[in-house]
């Protein structure tokens, strides 16, 4: 994930600095010229950088840290703080019209997403924020544009409109804009047209939609990967169309993060919203807060939860819980909680929102992956009474199940010593729980 390398490097940046005892001019010095390197390194403007570092250390002799009694934490704080103003403070969301139609422009070079995009956007609209959304169709030059985003905003659950790639860009957006208002729409997303690069017709196009519809909100969705060209990108459509939010593509690769650092401090636009995988739920308001907390290891447990609710079915996962602390759970309410707990996303991505969590290696979530995909193909070999009763298992059994998923009994056995392994954990924890006390040194939880 973008950031990743960044939020290492400040680790070990404040690790070494919370080793001395006192905080000095010359010690002081050192961190700012590592926290420079580490910023350049993930791609931020060096004007930023310069900036960034003056600010850390001007407001680090302001509160007079050098005089506290611990003032590696204090300078932490002063550091999140500059990240999470760099990164556009609490200018996120839609500024949504409290009496009618809020209309959206959505803009952005071909390449971005920008389809796919207005796609996450209607969804999140339509079904975490409870908006009746509408999206039109204004890329009439690309082959298949129009197909592609009636597709994706079906799948999103809005309504679509489009006239065709016959008419003008500008017409339709006038059309789709009175249907929306007669209708009773609380969203209009226009999804305009892109180019391989910015030209004059194209902006002359924008400046004309703009015009007539006279949008709210006016998002240029921008690759995180693109670097310093996605602030060159901006300052050539801010210019034209004064936009008022960008919306950060591909935050979930393996971009520097440079981009999302930079650009509000260089345009004056904050990051509204972000993407974050491929599937039409990976997609979020973006919070400057929650962002530097993440960088700076301190976890995101906030998002985390909201994500788990999206995703997790509170009854049945009450219900199983229940089940666990009695030890009364079968492998197949293991498998259940398994599937369910992949829809949060991967291990690695999990552990980033948990503060003091290690970091998982690729290599390491890759060997999780196999792991769990195993342990499904086991259970799923199994007939439902073998799920629910896996003590009458013998080795008549373990060979038919592995003959049935291509694996060993070694890993139907390893399988089941994980299941036993829990049931006795939960068993455990609910009699700590009744005398109050928690076990020495928490429990050692398998891994699958």
């Amino acid at each position: 994930m973008a950031f990743e390398s960044l939020g290492e490097k400040f680790s070990r940046i404040f690790k070494k600095m919370s080793g001395n005892a006192r905080l000095t001019e010359k010690n002081m010095d050192d961190m700012l010229k590592e926290i420079r390197v580490a910023l350049l390194e993930a791609d931020v403007n060096f004007k930023v950088v310069k900036a960034f570092t003056n600010d850390v250390k001007e407001k680090a002799l302001g509160q007079d840290v050098y005089t506290k009694v611990n003032p590696s934490q204090m300078v932490v704080k002063i550091v999140h703080d500059e990240i999470q103003d760099l990164l556009g403070a609490d200018q996120t969301g839609i500024a949504y019209n409290t009496h009618g139609l809020t209309s959206i422009l959505l803009l952005g070079l071909q390449g971005t997403g920008k389809t796919t995009t207005a796609g996450k956007l209607a969804y999140l609209m339509t079904h975490k924020e409870n908006k009746r959304v509408l999206v039109a169709a204004l890329d009439i030059y690309r082959p298949g544009a129009i197909d592609q985003l009636e597709t994706v905003v079906k799948n999103s659950g809005a309504d679509f409109f489009s006239m065709g790639d016959k008419v003008n860009p500008v017409e339709i957006g006038k059309k789709a804009k009175e249907k929306a208002l007669k209708e009773g729409y609380d969203v209009l997303i226009l999804d305009t047209a892109g180019r391989l690069q910015i030209d004059e017709g194209l902006m002359e196009e924008l400046r004309k939609v703009n015009h007539e519809i006279h949008p709210e909100e006016a998002l240029l969705l921008v690759d995180a990967a693109a670097g310093q060209d996605a602030v060159n990108v901006a300052n050539a459509f801010n210019k034209e169309l004064h936009l008022t939010g960008v919306i950060m593509s591909r935050l979930d690769g393996d971009a520097r993060g440079g981009a999302a650092l930079s650009i509000k401090y260089l345009t004056g636009l904050p990051i509204k919203f972000a993407g974050t995988g491929e599937r039409v739920t990976e997609f979020e308001i973006f919070y400057p807060d929650r962002m530097a907390d993440r960088i700076l290891g301190m976890g995101d447990v906030v998002t985390l939860v909201e994500k788990a609710k999206e995703a997790i079915d509170e009854k049945q996962a009450q219900k199983d819980a229940r089940k666990m602390m009695e030890g009364d759970f079968t492998l197949e309410d293991m498998l259940r909680q398994m599937k369910q707990m992949k829809k949060l996303g991967s291990m690695k991505s999990i552990m980033k929102f948990i503060p003091g969590m290690p970091t998982i290696t690729d290599e390491q979530q890759a060997q999780i992956d196999k792991s769990m995909k195993d342990f499904e193909a086991i259970i799923n070999s199994m007939t439902p009474y073998e799920r629910k009763h896996p003590e009458i298992l013998r080795y008549s059994h373990k060979n038919r199940i592995a003959k049935g998923c291509g694996k060993t009994n070694a890993d139907i056995n390893r399988v089941l010593r994980q299941y036993e392994k829990s049931k006795e954990q939960m068993k455990l924890l609910k009699q700590y729980q009744k005398s109050g006390k928690m076990p020495p040194g928490g429990f050692g939880g398998g891994r699958f």
